[in-house]
């Protein structure tokens, strides 16, 4: 138990001038010298320990007051007074004037407030935050995504010899995408959520073997940008957090297809072989959105341990069949038919550490499993895409930053740890609490 030590600012200035400030007595020597350093030595101590002990008994004041906050709630305002001679004791147990220190009930709320702020700007990212009655929120993201492919086009001879031709394909991609999202919180428990994506997209096509020599290589860059699918969603706290049990949120949501579908789109044929076979051809203009409805339900945890926070969250990704007038992928021929997208499963889990009031970091793994997709011609069976199932793993790392009092910033960077994750995403969001 700490002892505490009634060292005022009168006798710390006192002191202060005895050790460092009063003039050397005549005759003064250099055992005077020694006793002089180390009184300042013993000076800086009793500071130390001085200002250890403010820094406690702030925060006995604050578990007092928190205490009688809850007796107050549970049996009224009587049920706080056996309490107020403890609260009375600590505050006087220490002067007034010391910095940082509560001296009183308000400013020990206040304090209290301020240091939830950077743990809530954490779950306000883990969609587990219902305090805020309504936030806007904008964000920049940036990805980049670069994939190689080797491409046979010939036959095996004898088990071991390749006759044909092989030709390395190398697809660039970068995207930048603005979301203006809105939080609502509808009541204690429930948030109701809108995302409106724009995107920008540049990719570059390059493909071995051009005109029919291994060595050649052609490229060609599309772009494209527009309104992104919207999405809409709703988050739901099914338990709060106590003792050991974390604070779990049902998150249920659709997204629309408002954003360009990849199929039917106008294809750019780059070569062609003789016989008129397309060996290279890209689209016109890149797609902003998946082209079908889609709707999901997850979990989210989180549970405080000062000073960690840690999060995890599961959920499922379900995609709706949606008939075009256009599913081949040559630019030939024109079928109609219906695509579906395969379910995705995601999961992920993290640990956030707020640093003070106003600034946390966090640490994540986040993952993505899609099936195959299947399409259908008009009038055929459903089949199903090869190579179109992927695993998006990524590990995570960001930093919030409370710039007011109701503004916070928030920056992320995504690290890909599959070939079918991006290579890294940068992002930057800025929510407003109105």
């Amino acid at each position: 138990m700490h002892t505490l030590l009634r060292i005022t600012p009168l006798a710390l200035a006192a002191l202060a001038g005895t050790a460092l400030g009063a003039p050397p007595m005549a005759g003064a020597g250099a055992d005077d010298g020694a006793d002089v350093q180390a009184l300042a030595n013993q000076l800086e101590q009793l500071k130390s320990n001085y200002a250890q002990e403010v820094r406690r008994l702030r925060e006995l004041d604050m578990q007092v007051q928190a205490m009688q906050a809850r007796l107050a709630g549970r049996a009224g305002p009587d049920a706080a007074a056996p309490a107020a001679p403890l609260a009375q004791a600590a505050a006087a147990a220490v002067p007034p004037s010391s910095e940082g220190y509560a001296s009183t009930a308000a400013e020990a709320q206040q304090a209290k407030q301020e240091s939830r702020r950077s743990v809530d700007d954490v779950k306000q990212q883990q969609s587990a935050l219902f305090s805020r009655r309504f936030t806007v929120e904008n964000s920049l993201t940036y990805a980049r995504y670069d994939r190689k492919q080797l491409t046979l086009n010939g036959f095996l001879a004898l088990d071991a010899i390749f006759l044909g031709n092989i030709a390395i394909e190398n697809v660039e991609s970068d995207s930048l995408t603005y979301n203006l999202a809105a939080r609502w919180g509808v009541s204690p428990n429930l948030t109701l959520n809108l995302d409106v994506p724009y995107l920008a997209r540049r990719t570059v096509y390059q493909k071995g073997g051009a005109g029919g020599a291994a060595a050649a290589i052609a490229q060609e860059e599309t772009n494209g940008n527009g309104l992104g699918d919207i999405g809409l969603s709703a988050n739901y706290r099914l338990f709060g957090e106590r003792g050991w049990r974390p604070e779990t949120v049902l998150t249920a949501g659709v997204t629309a297809p408002t954003g360009r579908a990849p199929y039917g789109l106008d294809w750019k044929v780059i070569e062609r072989d003789d016989d008129d076979y397309i060996r290279f051809a890209v689209p016109r203009e890149q797609p902003t959105g998946n082209g079908v409805w889609q709707a999901n339900l997850g979990l989210s945890m989180v549970k405080t341990a000062d000073p960690a926070i840690l999060f995890a969250n599961v959920g499922y990704v379900h995609s709706f069949a949606r008939s075009f007038d256009d599913i081949d992928s040559n630019p030939d021929t024109v079928n109609p038919g219906e695509v579906k997208l395969g379910g995705s499963v995601y999961f992920g889990a993290g640990v956030a550490f707020a640093f003070n009031e106003r600034t946390s970091l966090s640490l994540s793994f986040s993952d993505r499993i899609s099936a195959r997709a299947s399409t259908r011609f008009e009038g055929g069976q459903w089949v199903k895409v090869i190579g179109s199932d992927a695993n998006a793993a990524s590990l995570n790392l960001g930093v919030t930053y409370a710039l007011n009092q109701h503004t916070t910033l928030v920056t992320l960077l995504g690290i890909g740890l599959t070939p079918d994750a991006p290579d890294f995403t940068l992002a930057f969001k800025i929510p407003y609490m109105l």
